[in-house]
């Protein structure tokens, strides 16, 4: 069972999705029947029944028992949950904390979800609003493009500095002789170093037979140590560009063991971490995050030999500092980042101030600038397939650089040109030639054409597939100056065209086409593609007298030969 109750003393035991285990105990409460009955609430709250899934969360909920029962007790009630009133419990929420009123709301409904001993009305209570609703606590914003561009950069460098660095001693190494045999040098110093691990003067002083206040005067420990075996502050390094360009979350970056990269051949990688709120997850990760990870493999590989089983299945592991001996592993403290950003110049804006290092913000930045190119047509088209919308909208969406801002807004306004540019009746002419001129609509005036084009437009010489166009050159669906790329049917909703009965021909061969296309097509995906343009054609054939439809009706054939098809949207 992920979760069990105690009894002596009372208390709850837990097991969590990641193995790791808690007990948890409500000491001086073992006779109070509120309190056991709160505790059989929050065992059904406990992964997988609900979403508490660590130690330190489900101390939280006992915490908050412990100052309800105290409370109620205090107060002279004896009863359980099935006695509690609605009023007393109003009277409780009412003068305690947030985070409290939260807990003791989720236990009470746990507890009325495995037995049903709540009364109606405090059923209805606790299942209602909060007195003391939660401070929605915003996301932080993306970093600026210039802090942004400065982090990566310094991460960057740092990595292949580094990297060459070790790559370098490693050479050295190998070519070093035993400096108790060959004499002092820096080649072999790396050597003695490659063979015994991280050491420090006394360390290196003991093998060579002389005091540790020799070794710092001939020097060199540090520059070999710095170079074989990376520090925590590389380490920091190679974190944060891990986290900037896979978008795994912090906890889950912080906590991975090698045994959680699963090669699927020698350029991709499915990644599983476990995400503190949620449990386990996975991705797959992009090549630069890939070829990275391959990188800190090596550059840590020769470390990680002489560490101890437990520290060596960490990914992460670093020399705690220049001449130590001691490997730290696990997740890197805050104050080792802080420590990392204030000793590189680079990381301060232009105010002087030092660029405020945040993990959860690089894994937004890193959300708000995925390419979403290729997700376009997708309804699942999400930043994380984790979140849900509402999620996304609050967190990530709404959280945009100027830049990216700036593009949306541009969109929006190409949207509603685009609504307007719909919502116009479509231009449908009675007769051809030179006569028609004087029946022109009033949206032909507005296209701006002299007698020469209007002649040109009303003679044929401007025809594409389906209408006349006003100026294939406009640069409406394609580049400004080209001709136009778009779709036969795609002329049929551009305020460009001008339909005459001589195309009416071309039409009704677009509706025929239009129907075999919604026998093979599904209707959502059908509506998607050819939906507006199937409407807009109706519009435009309304306004055509029936006698000349009649006849250009005969000379369509139903077929995909009569239109200028690409092989890939033929109906058969």
């Amino acid at each position: 069972m992920p979760a069990s109750l105690v009894e002596r003393p009372l208390g709850i035991r837990c097991t969590f999705s990641d193995g790791s285990r808690a007990e948890l105990a409500l000491r001086g409460l073992d006779g109070s029947p509120l309190a056991r009955d709160l505790l059989v609430g929050l065992a059904n709250l406990v992964h997988p029944h609900g979403s508490v899934d660590a130690a330190s969360t489900a101390a939280q909920y006992v915490r908050a028992a412990r100052d309800m029962v105290t409370s109620f007790v205090g107060r002279g009630f004896t009863g359980g949950a099935g006695e509690l009133g609605r009023a007393r419990l109003a009277e409780y929420w009412m003068g305690t904390t947030g985070p409290r009123e939260a807990c003791t709301r989720r236990m009470l409904v746990g507890f009325d979800a495995a037995t049903g001993g709540l009364a109606r009305d405090v059923r209805e209570l606790a299942e209602g609003r909060a007195f003391n609703p939660q401070p929605f606590r915003r996301a932080l914003p993306p970093y600026p493009e210039d802090e942004w561009a400065r982090l990566a950069g310094v991460c960057t460098a740092v990595v292949e500095e580094s990297f060459a660095a070790h790559r370098e001693a490693l050479a050295g190494a190998a070519r070093g002789q035993d400096p108790a045999v060959d004499g002092w040098s820096l080649d072999n110093l790396r050597w003695l170093l490659s063979r015994r691990g991280p050491s420090t003067v006394v360390d290196v002083g003991a093998h060579l037979g002389v005091s540790a206040q020799t070794v710092r005067k001939r020097g060199g420990i540090a520059q070999a140590t710095t170079g074989l075996f990376p520090h925590l502050e590389v380490t920091v390094a190679y974190l944060l560009a891990f986290g900037a360009c896979s978008g795994v979350v912090p906890d889950g970056i912080g906590d991975l063991v090698v045994g959680d990269i699963d090669w699927a051949g020698d350029a991709s990688v499915l990644l599983g971490y476990m995400k503190g709120r949620t449990g386990p997850e996975s991705v797959t990760l992009g090549r630069r995050a890939v070829r990275l990870l391959e990188q800190w493999l090596s550059h840590s590989a020769l470390l990680r030999s002489f560490a101890g089983p437990t520290v060596r299945r960490q990914l992460w592991l670093g020399v705690e500092r220049e001449g130590s001996a001691r490997i730290s592993a696990g997740p890197v403290h805050r104050n080792v980042v802080r420590r990392w950003a204030d000793s590189h110049e680079l990381l301060r804006g232009e105010d002087g101030q030092r660029i405020e290092i945040h993990r959860h913000r690089i894994r937004t930045t890193h959300l708000s600038l995925r390419d979403r190119r290729a997700w376009a047509g997708n309804p699942r088209a999400r930043v994380d397939p984790n979140h849900t919308p509402a999620v996304e909208g609050d967190h990530y969406l709404a959280a945009t650089t100027p830049a990216q801002r700036q593009a949306v807004e541009a969109i929006v306004e190409d949207a509603q040109h685009d609504l307007l540019r719909r919502a116009q009746k479509p231009v449908v002419l009675t007769g051809n030639g030179t006569p028609a001129v004087g029946a022109l609509p009033e949206q032909l005036g507005e296209l701006g054409l002299d007698e020469a084009a209007l002649g040109e437009l009303l003679g044929g010489e401007r025809d594409v597939f389906a209408a006349a166009c006003a100026d294939q050159l406009s640069g409406l669906h394609g580049r400004a100056g080209r001709p136009c790329p778009a779709r036969p049917w795609v002329c049929l909703a551009c305020p460009l065209a001008v339909f005459a009965p001589r195309h009416a021909t071309n039409l009704l061969r677009l509706r025929a086409f239009f129907a075999r296309q919604w026998r093979a097509m599904p209707a959502g995906q059908f509506m998607a593609v050819f939906g507006p343009y199937a409407h807009r054609l109706g519009q435009v054939l309304e306004r055509y007298p029936p006698a000349v439809l009649t006849t250009a009706a005969s000379a369509v054939a139903d077929s995909d030969d009569e239109l200028p098809l690409r092989p890939e949207e033929l109906s058969s």
